[in-house]
């Protein structure tokens, strides 16, 4: 077999580049060079590889199929090579990035945050919030931690902790003695407060469920503000502004320091839980190694503390 020549690689960063941008001009602002010189680079590229890439108008260029296929492909490719560099040049003070909800990262994360520092100075912690997809590549994210029904194609998601639901309030609403919070039926005096994440999610608990499931099912379910996360709705319970439906890990902390108590001891199951998601097939990282083994720890620690 007659070898092939050395790939040229600054014609492939140029191809990506311009196949990102969809222009010549946007790529050479980017790799600091001229747009005449990405126009030669992908030239190069389409004589090495002896086939077109680029559809050429007057101002404007689109991919050929052999170009969009070569595209969705160098993407990837050269994030992973970004990544590689990253963490060989500086592997001591590389940050480990961690995408998660705000929710997750406020009320479960940042409280025992410190026992992953203690156990591990050397390391440092990136903590991104977002509900979005993490994209592992372009965005340079390690593991990300998300509440859903742990279906993230392309990706490896190990399952953390559940996530059951059930009323939450602030203490000071149990000792009001003019609207007494004793059964479900009580609920009709106070202000439910909602959340984002429940509507009209399959399987994940919403007061007309938890309402139903305590035998009071002729209380309005759908009055009493909306909130746009979990985060919210929990704080503003905790304010004392009405009863929210608490995410067990993300209550857990608020009930041990009392800032929220449970008015009754009715619990949901919930069709979504908590994950830890990472890329497939990635060599073993001893830092993502290190966080989600502490995940974990963390996770049974507050399983064994519930349940004692």
């Amino acid at each position: 077999m007659k070898p092939r020549p050395p790939v040229p690689l600054n014609a492939l960063r140029a191809f990506e580049a311009a196949a990102r941008c969809r222009s010549f001009q946007d790529a050479a602002a980017q790799l600091f060079v001229t747009p005449a010189a990405v126009s030669h680079q992908v030239k190069r590229l389409e004589a090495y590889l002896g086939t077109k890439l680029f559809h050429r108008g007057h101002r404007a260029i689109e991919l050929t199929g052999e170009g969009a296929t070569l595209a969705a492909s160098l993407g990837e490719l050269f994030g992973l090579l970004d990544l590689a560099l990253d963490r060989v040049a500086a592997p001591a003070a590389a940050d480990l990035r961690v995408s998660t909800m705000e929710s997750f990262a406020a009320k479960w994360l940042a409280p025992r945050l410190h026992r992953f520092h203690q156990a591990h100075p050397e390391l440092k912690l990136r903590i991104e919030t977002g509900n979005e997809h993490a994209d592992f590549v372009r965005d340079g994210i390690d593991v990300a931690i998300r509440y859903g029904v742990g279906a993230y194609p392309g990706l490896s998601a190990e399952r953390l902790m559940p996530a059951p639901a059930f009323p939450v309030c602030a203490p000071a609403l149990l000792k009001d003695a003019a609207r007494p919070l004793q059964r479900a039926q009580d609920l009709r005096r106070h202000t439910l407060l909602h959340d984002e994440s429940a509507a009209g999610r399959a399987g994940v608990p919403d007061w007309r469920a938890w309402l139903q499931a305590a035998g009071a099912g002729r209380i309005d379910a759908g009055r009493g503000p909306l909130f746009a996360s979990i985060y919210l709705a929990q704080e503003a319970a905790a304010a004392g502004h009405g009863v929210a439906l608490g995410v067990a890990p993300l209550v857990a902390e608020d009930l041990q320091r009392g800032r929220l108590v449970r008015p009754f001891a009715l619990s949901l199951d919930n069709a979504y839980a908590f994950w830890i998601v990472r890329r497939p097939g990635a060599d073993a990282h001893p830092a993502i190694d290190a966080f989600c083994r502490w995940l974990r720890a963390e996770a049974t620690a507050m399983d064994a503390g519930a349940g004692a």
